[in-house]
């Protein structure tokens, strides 16, 4: 698993507590997280809705006070780090500004800060030079999300923060954005996104931050997350099979049929494909596959008995 290195700067988080008024008490959003991401790294921040992603990602940003513990960014304070043009953020909230060319809107955002990219190249980076003329207010959903990374990108930050930055795009506009994202680290930039998609995660991310009930519950590389699971699947084109009998194969944990294809989820495949073979002769196009992504987030996140559910406050 992925741990910290001292004297890289990078982003620290440190006992991380934050908890907000309800009508039954303080709801806990957070409750002590400790991260250290090194420079140049993607990570990706998963868990459930109310996991507590975005308000850790709030006081990453400075926009929230923890209630304990620390946050630094490149050895600075969040407020630091933003007034000296460190770091880019995309949240889910906030629109753009009316009435100004997308161009005119890029242009000024980057004028804020010391070190800002080109324009043309912000354009250019986040795929949107077509629509640099079109005002704001006339852009389509998946346009808007565009034009809002590119002012997140127009700082020239060395970490940006993207919370859910792929919503409303399409699958083009989803690969290009992601495209965009390799050539941005290749110069040596942090990222941290939180999303839903977990294939995003799981193709793109270097780490994976999973988090439940505000507090991490498994850290590292997709792989590493996946194999926490110990689970395989086997699939088969079996038609007209007995869902009972592929139970009750050794090995064999539980069965999902589509169609004329069967998923076996196994405690260990190989005792259940020895089993399989002999039981039923006629299955065909046999694969056998580690746990997915999917998996390893639904087992990881499910343990309600071992944490109280918290739930994120609306924003």
């Amino acid at each position: 698993m992925t741990t910290a290195h001292d004297g890289d700067g990078g982003v620290r988080l440190a006992g991380l507590r934050k908890s907000f008024p309800a009508a039954n008490g303080p709801v806990q959003a957070v409750r002590g997280v400790d991260l250290h991401i090194a420079q140049g790294q993607t990570v990706a921040l998963l868990g459930p809705n109310g996991a507590g992603k975005s308000t850790t990602i709030d006081m990453m940003l400075g926009l929230l006070t923890p209630d304990a513990g620390s946050v630094t960014i490149f050895d600075r304070t969040p407020a630091e780090a933003v007034a000296a043009g460190r770091i880019g953020a995309m949240l889910q909230t906030g629109a753009v500004l009316r009435d100004l060319s997308v161009r005119e809107l890029i242009d000024m955002m980057g004028s804020l800060y010391p070190s800002a990219l080109g324009v043309d190249e912000t354009l250019q980076l986040a795929g949107i030079t077509d629509i640099a003329e079109r005002r704001t207010h006339k852009l389509s959903g998946g346009q808007t999300q565009r034009v809002r990374f590119a002012v997140a990108l127009v700082s020239n930050p060395d970490l940006l923060v993207l919370d859910e930055p792929t919503v409303a795009m399409d699958v083009e506009a989803r690969r290009e954005f992601w495209a965009t994202m390799r050539g941005f680290t290749r110069s040596g930039k942090t990222i941290v996104f939180a999303t839903h998609y977990l294939e995003e995660a799981d193709a793109y991310a270097d780490r994976i931050v999973l988090m439940a009930h505000g507090q991490v519950v498994a850290d590292g590389s997709s792989t590493e997350i996946k194999a926490t699971v110990g689970s395989r699947t086997i699939r088969a084109t079996l038609p007209g099979v007995d869902p009972a009998g592929l139970t009750a194969l050794a090995g064999v944990r539980s069965v999902d049929t589509r169609g004329d294809s069967v998923v076996l989820s196994c405690t260990d495949s190989d005792a259940a494909l020895r089993a399989l073979l002999p039981a039923y002769p006629a299955a065909r196009d046999i694969e056998v596959g580690g746990a997915a992504l999917e998996d390893a987030f639904l087992q990881l996140t499910s343990d309600t008995n071992a944490h109280e559910a918290a739930t994120e406050p609306a924003r």
